[in-house]
């Protein structure tokens, strides 16, 4: 990638210990995991800020300092957080974007009477795909991996490439 590759840590490093080697690890191989701060990025003559935390508990204060990563200069500001529920704290602290996953897309979705039933939908509003609180947007990936049960059921890995456009007020983002 010509800007660089980033990320953020998830659920299962924070659980394994692991954030101390993965992080390290990962920069090796080229990848920058932000935690709990930022990096801003001039495409154009547009500045991006790029913002990253670790992988934010249930029940617990979402994204504590994290207004703190936002620039008010920047065309947009994005932060990649593993864990999709941190969506309306982010909006509130002034981030734009935010890239997630942490769902598997469910791993599971069945249908009845023509209605997708997923059970990630007890845990959270925030499964797969698109979401919009006012101007601000979320998208969740399914991701490619697996938890407990090591299956998917009409909820397909992938593998996502977004691509960000600032719009004027007369367009409609995509």
């Amino acid at each position: 990638a010509d800007a660089g590759m980033v990320g953020c840590l998830g659920n299962h490093e924070i659980y394994a210990k692991a954030q101390d080697y993965v992080a390290p690890a990962a920069a090796r191989l080229g990848v920058r995991f932000l935690r709990g701060e930022s990096l801003e990025l001039k495409f154009k003559g547009k500045t991006i800020s790029i913002a990253g935390v670790d992988y934010q508990r249930k029940n617990t204060p979402y994204l504590v300092g994290a207004e703190n990563l936002v620039r008010p200069a920047a065309a947009v500001n994005v932060l990649l957080s593993h864990n999709p529920d941190v969506f309306p704290v982010a909006v509130e602290k002034g981030f734009d974007f935010v890239a997630s996953g942490h769902t598997h897309g469910g791993q599971v979705r069945l249908e009845y009477l023509h209605q997708y039933v997923n059970p990630a939908r007890f845990f959270t509003p925030f499964v797969s795909g698109k979401y919009e609180i006012g101007d601000a947007r979320l998208y969740v990936s399914r991701g490619v991996g697996t938890v407990a049960v090591p299956t998917r059921i009409m909820a397909r890995p992938e593998i996502s490439l977004l691509t960000l456009r600032t719009t004027t007020s007369k367009e409609t983002p995509s």
